[in-house]
């Protein structure tokens, strides 16, 4: 599947390629077995256990390579060839799952914040009171948390690009589409 303009095949390299393989090799490198080095005081497996669920609902790995597929959908409709982008209905076709995607990569950038940040601290505060008590807090180490500090931000920074790339397909295209209307 080839896309029809420079900026959509640069895209699909660097989102299929280099997103993939920095996700795939650096991510197990940061993250590989978070949970086993994620330690509390006191060092007890249950507590241990209980407060890194607390600390990442779902884990890095498994929200980015969500965000991989689903952003990956609209995209398969595009094997397109030059002269399809001329026609009105590829054109909105066209401009509709592009929208899409931004709109999906803008709520994957959302959720990455809300769930994640953009620190990595190197304590985290774990609440382990029993209903019965009224507090309890316990400190947890967060291992790695400076190399997962800098993959958030590489991260974040790959969403952006994405989007950006999106807007200027869907610009490129556009001005096609208008150039090739005003010389017909």
């Amino acid at each position: 599947l080839r896309p029809p303009t420079v900026i959509g095949q640069f895209h699909t390299l660097f989102f299929g390629s280099v997103r993939t393989f920095f996700l795939g090799v650096l991510g197990f490198a940061a993250y590989g077995n978070e949970a086993l080095h994620f330690s509390c005081d006191p060092d007890k497996r249950e507590v241990n256990l209980f407060c890194y669920n607390q600390f990442r609902p779902i884990t890095p790995q498994v929200f980015w390579v969500l965000e991989l597929v689903i952003v990956l959908v609209p995209s398969t409709s595009r094997s397109i060839k030059q002269e399809d982008i001329f026609q009105k209905s590829f054109y909105t076709v066209f401009c509709i799952f592009s929208f899409l995607r931004i709109i999906l990569e803008a709520v994957a950038f959302w959720l990455q914040i809300q769930l994640f940040g953009f620190k990595v601290n190197a304590l985290y505060k774990c609440d382990v009171r029993a209903p019965e008590e009224k507090f309890n807090i316990t400190r947890c180490m967060v291992p790695e948390h400076f190399e997962k500090t800098i993959f958030h931000i590489a991260m974040y920074t790959f969403t952006v690009i994405t989007v950006v790339l999106c807007v200027a397909e869907i610009v490129e295209i556009s001005r096609r589409r208008l150039g090739f209307l005003k010389t017909q």
